[in-house]
């Protein structure tokens, strides 16, 4: 569970920074947070986002949230949950991902129908 500290921690980090800090120093924090999350698991990566979203809904930028939902579901296609979450997320920040997001809910519902997730 130290990677899931270690995520949880870098979000953070660039939370903070991304709000009051040098365009350098942001750069920075968003390097080890793309470095990061590339390599956690689905379950790390959920954990972070329910976490950081949970803490301030708004505070993770959004194409953090984005390639983390992105990773996430590519390595748990089958979490009907996780892809209900995406979707949701997607549709907030729209309606420029809408599209996607429709497809991440229709196919997490067919999950659900299947009984897979």
């Amino acid at each position: 569970m130290k990677q899931m500290a270690d995520l949880a921690k870098i979000a953070r980090e660039l939370i903070r920074e991304s709000n009051d800090s040098s365009q350098q120093q942001v750069s920075d924090a968003a390097r080890e947070f793309i470095e990061t999350v590339t390599f956690s698991s689905s379950t790390e990566i959920s954990a972070m986002l329910r976490r950081e979203i949970g803490l301030d809904w708004m505070a993770l930028p959004v194409w953090a949230r984005n390639l983390s939902y992105r990773l996430a579901c590519l390595q748990d296609p089958e979490n009907a949950e996780l892809l209900n979450e995406a979707a949701i997320d997607l549709y907030s920040f729209g309606p420029d991902w809408d599209d996607h997001a429709s497809e991440l809910a229709e196919h997490a519902r067919a999950l659900k129908e299947e009984g897979t997730s």
